[in-house]
Order: C-alpha cells, then structure tokens, then sequence
C-alpha cells in the first residue's frame, strides 16, 4: 500500500517550485544557506523554508534574491508556484550589483583609461596617475571597513595590490581579481 504524505502549507516539489529553484540557484553560485541569509538579511532556517517551500517569500524578499541571483523578480518567478497576485505587486527591475562591484568595475575603467584606452599609451601625466590612484586608495580603505562578505573583502585586497603594483610599476595591466560579467 501507498503512502500519502502531505505537502500542505508548503507547495508541492517540482518544475513549478519557487523553492527548488532558490536552492539551484544558490547551489550555482557556491553558497551556504547561511551565506544566502548573511545576504538577505533573514535566518538560515527561514531560507530553509524559503527553499523546501514551507513559506511563500514576499516581495521585498523575492526582489533581493533576484538581484543577488542576477536576474529580474519576474523572472526568478516566472512558470514556478509563486502567486499571482505577488508578482503583480514585483518590480520590474532591481539593482543586480553591489557597491563593491559597482566600485571595482569603476576602477578597471580608471585604469584602463590611465594605460591609454585607445591603445596610443598613458593619456595621463604621473601627477594626474598619483592623484587618481590615492583617490582609489581612500575609497578603498572606506569600502574595506564596512564590507562583511569575504569575497568582496579578497576582492578589494585584490584591487589594493593591483593599485600598489600600478604605483610600483608606473603603468601595467592590472589584476584584479573578483566578479566580472
């Protein structure tokens, strides 16, 4: 004889489920439960429930999990169990880029505009490179006091280096590590 065992109040598992897609997701990218809820500011067990769909997120939720995921809401809840009703209520787009990110892309571009972004060689004098760089050092050192998460911290200690080489060096390619897209 069959066994039946109840799925109520969460949803039932498959292609549909909000929750499994969460979890494959964050199973993507390498992180813990815990590291997701470090990132939403939520519990690991309430990420628990997020993912064996005990709890339906709500849309505060369902948007930062779509910018950390990189996607649109709509589209982290597009042909899955989510409510309708909910996903009216989504915005339509969300910041998918933290601060650090957002800073680091804006140091390779200073960088890459210092070595001469034309390929013609360095566009800027040494007085100009100096101040540029001690301008990246200071934000740095600001963006490193209040960074929790240790990929972004590896990240900026990675920038660090490649702006003291760049010093050392008083031109070069720089190597910094961390995401790029």
């Amino acid at each position: 004889m069959d066994t039946w065992e109840p799925t109520w109040p969460g949803r039932p598992p498959g292609a549909g489920s909000l929750g499994q897609r969460i979890s494959a997701l964050r199973a993507d990218r390498g992180w813990t439960q815990q590291q997701l809820a470090d990132r939403l500011g939520i519990s690991r067990v309430a990420v628990s429930h997020l993912e064996t769909d005990l709890n339906i997120p709500g849309e505060r939720t369902v948007a930062l999990l779509a910018g950390l995921f990189r996607m649109e809401p709509h589209d982290l809840v597009a042909a899955t169990s989510y409510p309708v009703a909910k996903s009216d209520r989504l915005p339509a787009v969300v910041a998918r880029w933290t601060e650090v990110e957002h800073q680091l892309e804006l140091l390779r571009r200073d960088l890459w505009w210092l070595d001469g972004a034309d390929g013609a060689g360095p566009v800027a004098d040494e007085r100009t490179v100096a101040v540029v760089l001690d301008g990246w050092t200071s934000l740095l050192g600001k963006l490193d006091a209040v960074v929790v998460d240790p990929a972004e911290r590896a990240s900026l200690a990675s920038a660090r280096r490649a702006i003291s080489a760049r010093r050392r060096a008083g031109s070069g390619d720089d190597d910094l590590d961390g995401p790029r897209t």
